[in-house]
């Protein structure tokens, strides 16, 4: 059920200048929310800031009726976000989208670059109540550019890829030494981050014979598949990220 409510700023964790995670607080009900999905939030005070901004649900809590947000500043309005008050009002259109499926998975790997880290937390949760074995690999350019591993340590094994060495194996996530083992168990692969990266992974998948969902970012503007500004080509045709999406089986995209 979409709900469109206000929510007060409650407190930001800053984890460096460009990425922050923001807590929302409502008191309203927050309602049930899938691994996968989003939110558009409207940047308050801010008159040259016209659309909401999509964001991954990092996480909810409904006893405290939270929310949660993981943001890479990337432009005037998630700029804007971070600089707000606390108790500052957030009016939020929520949950948006389709989630992950985790019907008949054993064996997870969860793939995240960058800021395609966002909505991870919910599905490890997820899978850690379905009793699923989980394994991340998480990459980005310096040691600076990863976060949240101890979060995601919580949930199982955590495997890291810098593009300098910093931190980790040194390289892409793709060029990570746990696709070139014999034994590769996994029987499900997720995966959010840079359009490249996606693709790279869901190769890999298919090469290996094992299913995979990437959650796209493509631009959003309304959340309601009315502007189509997200659409992207699949196998069976065009679809609307925010509707359709923004998970879809790599096997359907066209890429």
């Amino acid at each position: 059920m979409k709900k469109v409510q206000d929510f007060k700023v409650k407190e930001f964790q800053w984890l460096n200048d460009d990425n922050y995670i923001i807590k929302l607080q409502s008191d309203e009900e927050v309602p049930e929310i899938s691994a996968g999905q989003f939110a558009e939030l409207k940047i308050p005070r801010s008159p040259d800031v016209f659309l909401r901004r999509p964001l991954s649900i990092l996480d909810y809590h409904k006893k405290e009726n939270s929310l949660s947000f993981y943001v890479k500043i990337i432009g005037k309005g998630t700029r804007q976000l971070g600089q707000l008050p606390k108790g500052e009002t957030v009016n939020v259109i929520y949950p948006l989208g389709n989630s992950f499926n985790t019907e008949n998975v054993n064996n997870a790997l969860i793939i995240g670059g960058g800021s395609g880290i966002a909505p991870f937390i919910l599905l490890a949760r997820e899978l850690q109540r379905q009793k699923i074995d989980t394994t991340f690999l998480i990459g980005g350019r310096t040691k600076k550019d990863v976060f949240l591993t101890d979060a995601f340590a919580m949930f199982g094994e955590v495997l890291l890829t810098t593009e300098d060495g910093s931190l980790g194996e040194k390289g892409l996530v793709t060029q990570h030494s746990v696709f070139k083992n014999k034994k590769f168990d996994f029987d499900k692969i997720y995966t959010c981050g840079p359009n490249p990266m996606m693709k790279a992974v869901s190769y890999i998948a298919k090469e290996k014979e094992v299913a995979c969902e990437a959650s796209l970012e493509n631009m959003m503007a309304c959340g309601f598949g009315a502007c189509l500004c997200c659409v992207t080509e699949t196998a069976d045709g065009n679809k609307c990220v925010c509707t359709e999406g923004p998970v879809f089986d790599t096997n359907y995209l066209t890429w």
